[in-house]
């Protein structure tokens, strides 16, 4: 392992090369500029990662013909070079990611890391974000890290040897901080709702956003939960700091909060420095249904973008505009229904575009990319209640879901459904 300049780190990477970035709020933000800032002798260097946060200054049109970004999932950084055909879009559930890299499914020639430096037997902790990283460091023909002091040390299998590195460069960048967008009136309902759900001992997955920040809010009466999730918030903290989670119950990884990632603000990220309550793992063990199912009140918490009269769920895209990604939720949504008193719950609001759209829909946008199957939703939750699916037909379905749309749509959505026989 070479100590270099970020300039020279990157120096290496070549036109035609494949990188990967790690994730989320571990954006190596040095190591990137200094790539971007080589554009002009560089062509067709594919980017490859999950959301980042941070600008993404390879995603500007400027580099469009330098670096063509293709995404696993579809941050905001991303939205307008994807849907403008500057980037690609690569549909896939987050556990099968470290598969593409080992199986050369989609071989990388380098990896840009943020950790911290090593300690003293020479082991670097990945930090906020160990999702696909192992799996990208094994893969990679060169392993490139930013050391960087203000990255929380965090626990579990996030350790990388300083013998597997190739090029480092020491910087004091703190990760990206996130703020949850304010929780309102109907947030606060859907969170209500969906808490109802809950039982006590119960193990969750809570992802970002202003519906799980209400939920959160709404669990403090509930004892023992435990959490096991592909990333949590702030909202997981404040559930350990009210003695709500504890993990007391689960029926593995006992008394750990168990992620592949964190992403909030820096009080998250001191939660999580050295914390021995939480254990970061790898996107193909958090997200790995048979682990998900052996929860035995596993409850799965996931959004959607738009919900048919049949359950079909759009996650990904609205309409023909591709807006984020597969993700996780099919994983948690199988894993949770398998589990023997687990609950598979997609939570949205009625409406969108200012009360003026119907999230509940008659038929799906021409485009829209179902994410989750009818047949694997359970239990769908809006302001107006909550719509239970599993076992009912088409036509019981629509009813139940029209119950939950907003009452200035319900007509319209039972004359769709007389029209198509539904009910």
């Amino acid at each position: 392992m070479q100590i270099v300049s970020p300039a020279e780190a990157v120096a290496g990477i070549r036109s035609g090369d494949q990188v990967y970035v790690h994730c989320a709020a571990a954006a190596p933000s040095v190591l990137l500029d200094a790539l971007v800032a080589r554009a002009g002798e560089l062509t067709d260097v594919g980017v490859v990662h999950l959301h980042i946060e941070g600008p993404g200054p390879h995603l500007a049109p400027a580099m469009a013909g330098h670096f063509r970004h293709r995404a696993l999932f579809i941050g905001p950084n991303a939205r307008a070079a994807v849907n403008e055909g500057r980037a690609d879009y690569v549909p896939v559930f987050l556990s099968d990611v470290p598969r593409l890299f080992e199986s050369r499914a989609l071989p990388l020639d380098a990896v840009l890391v943020n950790a911290t430096p090593p300690d003293r037997h020479g082991f670097c902790s990945l930090g906020t974000s160990v999702e696909a990283m192992h799996a990208a460091i094994r893969s990679a023909k060169t392993v490139i890290v930013q050391f960087n002091r203000s990255m929380p040390r965090t626990l579990g299998d996030s350790f990388v040897h300083v013998s597997d590195i190739d090029l480092a460069v020491e910087v004091d960048v703190p990760p990206y901080e996130h703020a949850v967008g304010p929780i309102g009136d109907v947030e606060r309902k859907i969170g209500e709702f969906v808490a109802d759900l809950v039982r006590d001992g119960a193990t969750l997955q809570l992802g970002i956003g202003a519906i799980p920040a209400a939920t959160a809010l709404a669990l403090r009466d509930k004892r023992d939960l435990g959490i096991h999730t592909e990333m949590f918030t702030d909202a997981v903290v404040d559930l350990v700091e009210a003695g709500v989670v504890t993990g007391a119950r689960k029926e593995r990884n006992r008394g750990k909060i168990v992620t592949a990632f964190v992403m909030g603000s820096r009080r998250l990220y001191d939660f999580v420095n050295d914390n021995p309550m939480v254990e970061m793992r790898p996107v193909d063990f958090t997200n790995d249904t048979h682990v998900i199912r052996s929860f035995s009140r596993m409850v799965a918490i996931n959004s959607a973008i738009e919900v048919d009269l049949t359950g079909q769920v759009v996650a990904d895209s609205i309409g023909h505009r591709l807006y984020s990604g597969v993700g996780g939720q099919m994983d948690f949504v199988r894993g949770a229904a398998l589990a023997s008193e687990g609950r598979a719950i997609i939570a949205l609001p009625s409406t969108a575009a200012g009360g003026t759209v119907s999230r509940i829909a008659p038929s799906l946008k021409e485009g829209a990319g179902i994410v989750t199957t009818r047949a694997h939703v359970r239990t769908v939750v809006t302001e107006w209640g909550v719509a239970e699916l599993f076992g009912k037909s088409t036509v019981e379905r629509a009813e139940a879901l029209i119950s939950i749309a907003h009452p200035d749509f319900r007509d319209v959505l039972s004359a769709a459904a007389r029209r198509t026989t539904m009910v």
